[in-house]
């Protein structure tokens, strides 16, 4: 007969596995040496950190605890997780959020599970996964013209879903708490985006009438304290979705949903299948030095090997390595032109080329040693200029840093000479009739919510210790929005403070199980699948998100005119690929085992799970 274990059932079964930090590690490989059963770890953040990841690690490690594999949990900071799994790859399976916020080109699933960057750091391919098949899907939809693409990508997404290298769980939503009384234009954006802060607009006060203490300065809270220690743009392991780095080092082009905004380039050109020429604006970096193409070819230069020549094999930078692959070579044609070779690619996937951050080749050379931190150990070579925390940040954004408190704070300022600021400038300009020498705008391309942005001249990120704290910081008067990953729990509190309100916006950033396919049985694909249908995404997303997030399938879902049908959330809010193993919350133990008796795997009489090699 059929078994069903509850979740109360099961907890039981978990709860002596729970651990942290080193005493957690060392109870997991004792047990692998001493017992014949399947030990795995699960790798996520502490609840204070992020709620809704260690609900996640718990109903897995529940449920798989019941059909016989002895899965425990380990905590640990966001900062230690990204390094274990980014930098490292020293995991079983892990929990966690993908670091984009915002809606995604497709071709970002190339270094995610492309099997080349299988040695690499940071989002390129930590599942250490591998498939041919998968790697010409790849290619095709990267290459493929625009009427083919969407074929392509389709096919792609149905065998990344069937294989598992990770198991999407749910699209939360981004839940912020802010007040109207100082700016204005939160409307349905993330304020934690560059469109969303630079979207907003100051409340009830003309410029004479601006001073340090007023609606000049914009006031943030958050619980992570990442932002006061750390402001570098490559780093992999120190920031979620790396808003402030995106405001204080421009790209050439900004993606803003489908659109491609020109940004620090003024316009682009294709001169050939494979050459584009890019025109650079009238800018300067924060220490006043002029931007240069040279800077910028540095940059592509700079982000496929990191040591710039000085060890034998290249080190490339972790972030941004899907894009910067694009181009096979740059260089200046003069101080405002460059030209950028790209590997073969449509159009559309050869302006995510141009997104990347702008680094002032005067500051970023004499980044290239190879790094040595005390305490801490790489498991690969790396380089300074990834892993330090680039204090007194040089970049050309619309903000610069002015001073910071590690742990407590950061104030950033407005850059009065981004191309932004002129645009408004200018704009005043021609309403009093001076329309300069001739009618060409320098600023075309850039929109009219940017113009004359930001609208703060101050900005300062306070560090609070709790969610709570932070939504009575903006009930209070003393904060303007909440910018950390506020839980479900919050939302009660919110609707309880007079003067705060809440915004939500669906984030594109999702939360997903991670497997490691360098160890066996995660290896498996079919043992990967097993795991899958013992996520309960819909229970998740009622219970743990409380009903702020969308379970899904595809790690496109975000984008769901990329979606095929085969893929879609149905009305029985069943995954249309591994449904959950039960209902209501119970896991069909005998159906799991079934499934893992035919793939090949043994259970004692106690009904554990033996490891392959009993």
């Amino acid at each position: 007969m059929t078994r069903r274990i509850g979740r109360r059932e099961a907890l039981a079964g978990i709860s002596a596995g729970l651990s942290a930090g080193c005493i957690g590690r060392t109870r997991n490989i004792a047990g692998r040496e001493r017992a014949s059963q399947l030990v795995l770890e699960i790798s996520t953040t502490p609840a204070d950190d992020d709620p809704n990841g260690i609900r996640i690690a718990r109903q897995l490690a529940e449920n798989a605890n019941a059909v016989g594999i002895d899965m425990r949990i380990e905590t640990m900071g966001q900062m230690d997780l990204r390094r274990r799994v980014l930098l490292n790859h020293d995991f079983d399976l892990y929990v966690g959020q993908y670091l984009e916020s915002e809606p995604f080109d497709p071709d970002a699933l190339y270094p995610l599970t492309h099997s080349r960057f299988m040695p690499e750091t940071g989002w390129q391919n930590p599942f250490g996964f591998s498939d041919f098949s998968v790697d010409d899907l790849l290619v095709e939809q990267r290459v493929a013209g625009d009427d083919r693409r969407p074929g392509a990508v389709a096919e792609l997404q149905e065998s990344l879903c069937e294989l598992q290298p990770f198991t999407v769980v749910a699209f939360p939503d981004a839940l912020t708490a802010i007040r109207d009384e100082r700016f204005t234009g939160w409307g349905d954006r993330q304020p934690l985006s560059v469109d969303g802060l630079l979207g907003l607009q100051r409340q009830g006060i003309d410029d004479d009438e601006q001073t340090d203490e007023n609606v000049a300065t914009l006031e943030l809270v958050t619980t992570d304290p990442r932002i006061t220690e750390n402001w570098n743009p490559i780093a992999p392991e120190y920031r979620r979705h790396g808003t402030f780095t995106s405001l204080l080092y421009d790209q050439l082009v900004r993606g803003s949903g489908d659109d491609a905004i020109p940004w620090l380039a003024a316009e682009w050109e294709w001169i050939g299948p494979e050459t584009m020429e890019v025109t650079l604006r009238d800018a300067q970096w924060h220490d006043g030095e002029p931007v240069r193409a040279a800077d910028v070819a540095f940059t592509y230069e700079f982000l496929q090997d990191t040591s710039m020549g000085s060890v034998e094999t290249p080190i490339p930078a972790p972030k941004f390595r899907g894009r910067s692959s694009l181009v096979r070579s740059a260089s200046a044609v003069d101080d405002e032109t460059v030209r950028l070779v790209l590997e073969e690619a449509n159009q559309q996937v050869g302006l995510r080329a141009l997104q990347v951050p702008i680094i002032p080749e005067h500051v970023w050379q004499d980044r290239t040693e190879i790094a040595t931190v005390a305490g801490f150990e790489f498991d690969s070579e790396t380089t300074e200029a990834v892993v330090s925390n680039n204090e007194d940040p040089v970049g050309s954004g619309p903000i610069s840093v002015v001073e910071a408190t590690s742990e407590e704070s950061v104030t950033f300022e407005r850059n009065e000479e981004h191309f932004l600021v002129r645009a408004g400038e200018d704009e005043d300009d021609d309403a009093d009739g001076d329309t300069g020498d001739d009618d060409v705008d320098p600023y075309e391309g850039i929109p009219e919510r940017f113009r004359g942005k930001p609208a703060f001249d101050r900005l300062i990120v306070e560090v609070v210790p709790s969610d709570v704290a932070a939504v009575q910081a903006v009930g209070d008067g003393r904060a303007d929005a909440t910018i950390s990953n506020l839980g479900p729990d919050s939302v009660p509190r919110i609707g309880r403070e007079a003067d705060a309100r809440l915004v939500s916006a669906r984030s594109a950033a999702f939360y997903h199980v991670g497997f490691n396919s360098r160890r066996s049985p995660l290896s498996n694909p079919r043992f990967r699948g097993v795991l899958a249908s013992l996520v309960d995404k819909s229970t998740l997303v009622e219970d743990a998100f409380d009903g702020y997030a969308e379970a899904a399938a595809s790690p496109l879902a975000a984008s769901p005119e990329w979606v095929p049908e085969t893929l879609r959330w149905g009305d029985d809010e069943t995954d249309p690929v591994y449904p959950f193993y039960g209902d209501d919350g119970e896991v069909d133990v005998e159906a799991a085992r079934d499934d893992l008796r035919e793939a090949g795997y043994r259970f004692n009489d106690d009904g554990e799970l033996l490891a392959r090699d009993q």
